[in-house]
């Protein structure tokens, strides 16, 4: 089915009462953006724009979407008509995805008449949140890297097609390669892989299977030393593999002292040019407990795809303006700013960053700034090619440039507050 059952019913109940009182057609101005950053992070990365460009393509309501709704007791004939023939017109402006945001970022505007908007509620916020959620996360994974190569592995933790957009979002803000095939196939994300600790054990002893697997990929293969005596597979691979070996993976145990140990016998083996790898349920603060070990690469894999790794951006779609009427919510804890926001970046003369203004209407530009919304769809039809590897190269080339011009405190991982203050005046 296509992506219009992506939703929650109260969006439909609501479009029914809009085109039974006639408010439907009213033109409405809805933001997507976070009251906060997860707690103690210094900035978010937004992350899925692009595949939610590609749903939005699609967004209609054919035999199978308006049947499956007859079924679950939405018949109301003036709402399967307008749903019918559904098409979105409106306009929509964002940040570029790659993007860093905080607090109050209007990261996306969809302008459209409310019996459009309405509908895409829940399709933007499940990309949205999913994917900036992971880019986050995996941004700071790739800082305590530092110029260390990570690759992204965590298919076997998650659904199957989160998997696929964890993929293309570790990708977007650094991340080398992914296990992930169908990533490779839909966004060009490089893909990586060797073998288990299964494979080992299907063999009569880790020679053999060592053996196997270099006689198929090669001298310059990865392989997996740890299944019985990490110091003796390490024996074992150079033995098999010689000293051209292209790394050893370590998946168990103290990584910094096996890692450690591990270089030293690779050494003096005359395996000077095999890297380390380690896996083993990695996140940002145990990348960083490994700075000092000699360390080549990190696979990723759990933490990342997780709630517990890559906690919910917490965005939320709010109606701002309606009719030209600036609009907005008063609730307590939950207050919303009404009208449609512009956004600029603050930058000082050496290019750093120093603050984000976010207010109703037009900015009186200063130098330094940097105009932060830019056109994704006018009329309906987008505005940029949304092939979706060049997007996803073009996404992640600018997460290189904004992320290099932050301040030196967003690289922190210990917590505290954002590194740019929003300034909504």
């Amino acid at each position: 089915m296509r992506p219009s059952l992506l939703t929650d019913r109260y969006e439909l109940t609501m479009l029914a009462a809009a085109l039974a009182d006639g408010t439907a057609g009213r033109d409405c101005v809805f933001e997507v953006f976070a009251r906060r950053l997860p707690h103690g992070r210094r900035y978010g990365v937004l992350a899925g724009t692009g595949r939610l460009l590609e749903q939005l393509a699609d967004f209609r309501f054919g035999d199978a979407e308006l049947a499956a709704l007859r079924a679950q007791g939405l018949t109301d004939p003036a709402l399967l008509d307008h749903l019918s023939a559904f098409e979105f017109t409106g306009d929509v402006e964002g940040y570029a995805e790659g993007e860093v945001y905080f607090p109050g970022s209007p990261v996306l505007t969809v302008r459209a008449p409310f019996g459009q908007a309405v509908l895409l509620e829940t399709l933007v916020l499940s990309i949205l949140n999913h994917d900036s959620a992971i880019a986050s996360a995996a941004a700071r994974m790739v800082g305590a890297a530092g110029g260390r190569p990570c690759i992204e592995m965590g298919s076997r933790r998650t659904h199957e097609e989160a998997a696929v957009a964890a993929a293309r979002a570790a990708h977007l803000v650094g991340f080398g390669s992914t296990s992930n095939l169908a990533a490779g196939a839909r966004y060009g994300v490089p893909t990586a892989g060797t073998s288990a600790h299964a494979f080992t054990l299907l063999h009569d002893d880790e020679a053999a299977a060592f053996r196997a697997q270099v006689e198929v990929l090669g001298t310059g293969t990865t392989l997996l030393v740890d299944t019985y005596d990490t110091m003796q597979g390490i024996r074992t691979a150079v033995e098999v593999a010689g000293t051209e070996l292209g790394a050893v993976r370590l998946d168990s145990g103290d990584l910094a002292d096996l890692a450690r140990q591990a270089r030293a016998l690779l050494d003096s083996l005359g395996a000077h040019r095999t890297r380390v790898t380690v896996t083993s349920d990695l996140d940002e603060y145990a990348i960083a407990a490994l700075a000092a070990a000699p360390v080549d690469g990190y696979g990723v894999g759990t933490s990342l795809v997780t709630g517990s790794g890559a906690p919910t951006a917490g965005m939320v779609y709010k109606l701002v303006e309606r009719d030209g009427v600036p609009v907005a919510k008063n609730a307590e804890g939950k207050r919303s700013v009404g009208g449609r926001k512009s956004a600029v970046r603050r930058h000082d003369a050496s290019g750093t960053a120093t603050a984000e203004v976010v207010v109703p209407g037009p900015i009186t530009p200063q130098e330094g700034d940097r105009d932060l919304l830019v056109p994704l769809v006018r009329a309906g039809r987008p505005v940029h090619d949304l092939d979706p590897a060049a997007w996803l190269r073009s996404a992640r080339e600018h997460h290189e440039r904004v992320r290099a011009a932050l301040p030196q405190e967003a690289w922190a991982l210990s917590r505290g507050e954002p590194a740019l203050d929003t300034l909504t005046a």
